[in-house]
This record gives structure tokens, C-alpha cells and sequence, in this order.
């Protein structure tokens, strides 16, 4: 019987965890190290905590419209700490899930942190001491954290970061969420909801700049109507506390200053990798300041050691993380995988829903690919009309062959969408192959189709022009 390879994860977040289930049950005999909690910052404060957050405050914007599908209810309130209660049981129930997979898949834990101390050793710092653990191979899983630019004053208590922001306890009157990325954007929506003053103020000349630029533009005019005010084009250059607020003086796009004053201040201008405590140096695994360089097959410049997930410093995603942990493993269990990032769709849980895949109109336009567009409007769907709710629904297409390069969705449940279109981009299908598949009615997704059939002018619920 041939000796088992020796897998060491280090890292449980959504990376490392499918990686050490990955690596055992390709015959590896797998090590699991963990500083903190199982999950990583996905499951306990991240993805998760975020949308059960999002999940209550949908729930309270739609009992509060409710009276017009002729449902009376009255005197709406938000229980807060029951509403924190439900995150914190949700993300107790899957870490406890994640703990049952590592037992069923027979995957040893160790709680530490972990640093290399040569090619094949990590010693692991515990509660009782440290441990050393040899390997024959390594995967490095140990994500990112957010990021805190030199700004003065930033060391605030008022000023926090997104874990701050899904741990507060109760909902604050006012909020300047300082980034309009996807995590600054899902905090605006999130208390905007629950009946916070909400301020965002992006460097960038767009909230949310890796999506389409058009369907961006509903996102921020919806975000606009329910009294979020967003400033593009603009840097915050101080912070200051003022009583039981904090000051936020903000360079404006014209060149002025302007202060905007909130209960809190959200700091989500992205996340770094969090590398620093593995001395890479030690292994002779090469980085740039801290991103760790892999190649397709997600191996390091030392043979037998990967890295996936936000450690690289790449795409920052859960389920990218979790699609290279999966690659990484087969690779150190002896296959030939390599890691392509085409089918990757982006997701917005803002209200309604943004997610997409593939390329944008702006990025077809920058790379010269000859394309063409179908779009089409939620407002002539009738699920979408039934559940009171509009968006767009926007394809990329090759002008020669007609295959899909990128769709965009912006409407209700589009996160759970927009997987047809990556499976679609992935098989290289051409919208004539999504045109033949018959999508359901009444349904949301039927409006996919509806949107290739307008790439060819030849949707049927709206007049082609």
C-alpha cells in the first residue's frame, strides 16, 4: 500500500476548508490549521452575516409596502437584537456544518497560527504552546483583512470597518460609508433600509466600477430615491470627532471641501492580503508586499506549496477562493488542473439585485472585441411585475459567431441568476443554444432568454428596434 501524501491547509475560510475536503478525498492525509474560526471571514463576518442582515431589512421594506398587494399590517418595527440573534445563530449553524464535513472527510484540526519555518515545516502557535507540522505538500488559504488608509483620525472609535458594521448592536441615526465598492454599497442598502442616514463618498467616478456602467446607473438612481446620497469623484482627506459624532471632510469633485457628519463612519475602501504572520521568506515563497505569486495550476515558486483565494491578491471572492481550493488540492493530490477565472460571476446584494459575468460593455469596448447587445427590461416581465419589482437584463455578444461574452442582471434574485450565463460562457455557447433552451412561465429567468433573442432583434415582449 502506498504511503498517504501529507496535505497541510492552512487557513479554514471558504478556500482552505473545500480544499482540505478536496485533498481527502483524493486519499490525502490532511492537517487543517485554523487561527480563529472555521468559515473564515465569509461565513462569520462577511457573506453570510451580511445577507442574513440584508434578509431581515428586505423583509421589513416589504412588510411596510405590504398594504398595496392588499396585505394590512400595521405598526412595522425592527427588533434589532433579534435581528442580530438570527446572524449569529445562521453563522453558528454552518460553521457547526463546516466542523461535521472536517469529521466526516477525517481531516485533523488544529487551532493556531501558523508560520513556515523551512519548505516542508510550519510551526503552529496554540493555546498550550506550538506545534511543528511537516507536509509534503502546503496550501495556503489565510484570505485578507480590511484595509486602513493613512488617513488622519482614522483610528476613531466611530470610525469601523465591515465587521464593526455587522456587529452593531443597534441601527445608527446617521452613517458615512467612506468606498463604493460592493461592501460599502451592501452596508448602504443594509441601514438605508432599516432607517439610517446614509452618505457614500467614492475616490472613483462610479460606485461599483468592476460592473456595467449602465446598469450601475440603475443601482445608484434607486439607491438615490430611497435617500442615499453618493458622491463620486471624491477623497476623504480627515477624520474628526465632534461630540457623540464624527466629521468626515471630504474633497469634493470640483476641487472644494465639503463635511459630512455621521453617527459612525464605515471604512470599505477593499481589503489586503493577510499573509505577514506565515514567514513566506522562510519557505522561499516569493510575493509582491504580501501577495502571494502563484502560476494557473495556483503553485508557488516552490514546488509542492499553493496558494488560493484572497491571499494571492486577485479576485477577492468566496467562490473563487473556493474553485482554486478545489484545483489547488487536485494539483498537490497529483493532477494537472489549471485555474480560469471566465466563469467567475460578481454579485450585489443591494435591492434589487446586481450580478454579472463575463465581459462588460466597457471592457468589450477597451479590449476592441467586435460586439453586440440585447437588453431587456424587467418592467415587461410579468413575475417581476406580479412581485412589484423592475431592473434590466443586459448580453454581451461576439458579432461574428454570436457567442455570449458577458451578461448583466440587474432585477430580483439576479445572483441566483446569472449562474446560466456563467455556465452558458463557459461551454462558449452562442445565443442561438440559450434561445433554443425553454425557460419556464411565469418566471424571472424567462427574461434571459428574452434578452439573447434581443441580441438578434427578435425578443418578443418588447418592439425590437
Amino acid at each position: 500500500m502506498s504511503k498517504k501524501i501529507k496535505v497541510v491547509v492552512i487557513g479554514g475560510g471558504p478556500g482552505g476548508y473545500v480544499a482540505a475536503i478536496r485533498a481527502a478525498q483524493l486519499g490525502g492525509e490532511v492537517t487543517l490549521v485554523e487561527k480563529e474560526n472555521l468559515g473564515g471571514t465569509c461565513l462569520n463576518v462577511g457573506c453570510i452575516p451580511t445577507k442574513s442582515l440584508l434578509h431581515s431589512a428586505e423583509l421589513y421594506e416589504e412588510a411596510k409596502e405590504a398594504a398595496k398587494y392588499g396585505v394590512i399590517t400595521k405598526d412595522v418595527k425592527v427588533d434589532f437584537a433579534k435581528v442580530q440573534e438570527r446572524k449569529k445563530a445562521t453563522t453558528k449553524q454552518l460553521v457547526n456544518g463546516i466542523k461535521g464535513l472536517m469529521a466526516a472527510n477525517k481531516v485533523k484540526l488544529v487551532s493556531g497560527e501558523a508560520s513556515f519555518t523551512s519548505r516542508d515545516t510550519i510551526e503552529v502557535k496554540t493555546a498550550k504552546g506550538s506545534e511543528t507540522i511537516k507536509a509534503d505538500k502546503f496550501i495556503i488559504a489565510t484570505g485578507s483583512i480590511p484595509a486602513k488608509p493613512p488617513i488622519p483620525g482614522i483610528d476613531s472609535e466611530k470610525c469601523i470597518d465591515s465587521t464593526g458594521a455587522l456587529d452593531l448592536q443597534e441601527v445608527p441615526k446617521s452613517m458615512v460609508i467612506v468606498g463604493g465598492g460592493v461592501i460599502g454599497i451592501e452596508i448602504a442598502t443594509l441601514y438605508n433600509t432599516l432607517g439610517c442616514k446614509v452618505t457614500v463618498v467614492e475616490m472613483l467616478d462610479e460606485i461599483l466600477p468592476m460592473m456595467d456602467g449602465e446598469l450601475t446607473k440603475i443601482i445608484r438612481g434607486k439607491l438615490s430615491k430611497k435617500g442615499v446620497e453618493i458622491y463620486t469623484s471624491s477623497k476623504v482627506m480627515s477624520f474628526k470627532d465632534v461630540g457623540a459624532n464624527v466629521e468626515v471632510t471630504v474633497e469634493m469633485k470640483d476641487g472644494s471641501k465639503k463635511v459630512f457628519t455621521g453617527e459612525k463612519a464605515l471604512i470599505s475602501i477593499g481589503r489586503r492580503t493577510n499573509t505577514e504572520a506565515l514567514k513566506l521568506e522562510k519557505a522561499g515563497i516569493k510575493h509582491d508586499r504580501g501577495k502571494i505569486i502563484v502560476n494557473d495550476k495556483l503553485e508557488t515558486n516552490v514546488p509542492g506549496i499553493y496558494a488560493v483565494g484572497d491571499c494571492i491578491g486577485k479576485i477577492m471572492l468566496a467562490h473563487i477562493a473556493s474553485a482554486q481550493g478545489e484545483i489547488a488540492a487536485e494539483n498537490a493530490l497529483g493532477q494537472n488542473n489549471l485555474f480560469d477565472s471566465k466563469t467567475n460571476p460578481s454579485c450585489v446584494y443591494t435591492k434589487p439585485e446586481f450580478a454579472t459575468v463575463g465581459l462588460t460593455e466597457e471592457e468589450a469596448k477597451a479590449q476592441g472585441v467586435d460586439y453586440i447587445v440585447g437588453k431587456f427590461p424587467l418592467a415587461a416581465n410579468g413575475r417581476a411585475m406580479i412581485m412589484g419589482e423592475d431592473g434590466m437584463i443586459k448580453i454581451i455578444a461576439g458579432k461574428k459567431y454570436k457567442e455570449i461574452l458577458g451578461a448583466h442582471i440587474v432585477g430580483p434574485r439576479a445572483t441566483d441568476m446569472i449562474g446560466e450565463f456563467s455556465l452558458a460562457i463557459g461551454m462558449e455557447a452562442t445565443i442561438d443554444e440559450v434561445i433554443a433552451t425553454i425557460h419556464a412561465h411565469p418566471t424571472v429567468a424567462e427574461a434571459m432568454r428574452e434578452a439573447v433573442l434581443a441580441v438578434d432583434k427578435r425578443a418578443i415582449h418588447i418592439p425590437n428596434r
